[in-house]
């Protein structure tokens, strides 16, 4: 098989940085351009500098539409700006990671239509798609501690849900909230009920279990640079054997999801696409707890084994990656 020649548009941030690292030593893949308008000239070491003696590519100013795949790695609502500015045509496929097309009715943009990346939810409709909305960080570990339940119809419409992530969720911007002096330290809620990936949330809850939940949703800043750690509770009469059970059998054919019968710690996923799952039962309530790394799971090892099921590859392939244990 040719390698898949690949596309980076928006090469500088934390997330490109990631996808970087895991395509330079993807062995099918070919990467042509990372387009960056304001490092263009630039090795990429310079930017990336984890990536130091990995790569000699450079940032490019000129956009490849030649290639099979491009990734956007663009801030929330400059993805379909940049579409509308730089159409590809129908033969190459489009992966992006902002929120863009996450959302019905924005699955459809111009002639292409989206399908939401979730593999463990939609890995067929994946493989036949021409275009993928990458799924948001948080919307990912909650999902994924919610689709058992919601699939066999013992989902409890009243969810709670308390989550922290790492100061790389927020990206490389500048702002009073991820400053090292403030963040340092330091812990707050933030949007609180309101947060952008509850509709991801809800809408994949209405395809697989036909039920509108109410998410009561705490997201938090930590005082940690990546990982998503969340606590996500509701009323259940599964006893915690069972409910074990269901999440085991739901993920058997998912290599990435993984159900662990001792309690789980964020180091466990770092730098790798796992989400670990743990299920305890306290009186009537269930405990699912959720642990992904927000910028490989939740973003860009995500992508990549997005574009693994939409060439007909093994969607781990590039993505045996080793946790950070100590």
């Amino acid at each position: 098989m040719k390698k898949i020649k690949v596309s980076i548009v928006g090469g500088a941030g934390y997330t490109a940085g990631e996808l970087l690292r895991i395509l330079i030593n993807h062995s099918k893949v070919e990467i042509t351009s990372i387009y960056s308008t304001s490092n263009a000239g630039n090795p990429i070491d310079k930017v990336h500098d984890d990536l130091l003696g990995e790569t000699n590519l450079i940032f490019s100013d000129t956009i490849d539409k030649t290639c099979d795949v491009v990734f956007l790695c663009l801030g929330h609502g400059k993805s379909r700006q940049f579409l509308e500015n730089n159409p590809y045509s129908e033969n190459t496929k489009i992966i992006d990671l902002s929120n863009d097309f996450r959302v019905k009715p924005n699955h459809n943009f111009q002639e292409r239509s989206f399908v939401y990346g979730l593999p463990e939810l939609h890995k067929e409709e994946i493989k036949k798609a021409a275009n993928i909305a990458n799924p948001g960080c948080f919307a990912t570990a909650i999902q994924l501690a919610l689709l058992p339940v919601a699939k066999k119809g013992l989902l409890n419409p009243e969810i709670h849900i308390n989550a922290v992530t790492g100061s790389t969720g927020a990206g490389q911007s500048l702002s009073s909230s991820t400053h090292f002096s403030w963040r340092n330290n330091n812990a707050s809620f933030y949007k609180e009920f309101t947060h952008q990936h509850e509709a991801e949330i809800v809408q994949s809850m209405q395809q697989v279990g036909n039920l509108l939940p109410q998410l009561y949703f705490l997201p938090m800043r930590g005082d940690f640079t990546r990982g998503i750690l969340a606590g996500i509770y509701l009323k259940s009469d599964l006893s915690e054997s069972e409910a074990i059970h269901v999440y085991k059998e739901y993920y058997k054919n998912h290599p990435f999801t993984l159900v662990s019968e001792k309690p789980v710690a964020l180091k466990q996923v770092i730098n790798t696409n796992k989400c670990l799952l743990q299920i305890q039962k306290h009186k009537d309530i269930i405990l699912i707890t959720s642990i992904i790394d927000n910028l490989t799971k939740g973003a860009a090892g995500q992508a990549v084994q997005n574009m693994n099921l939409l060439f007909g590859l093994d969607e781990s392939e590039g993505l045996k990656l080793k946790p950070v244990a100590f």
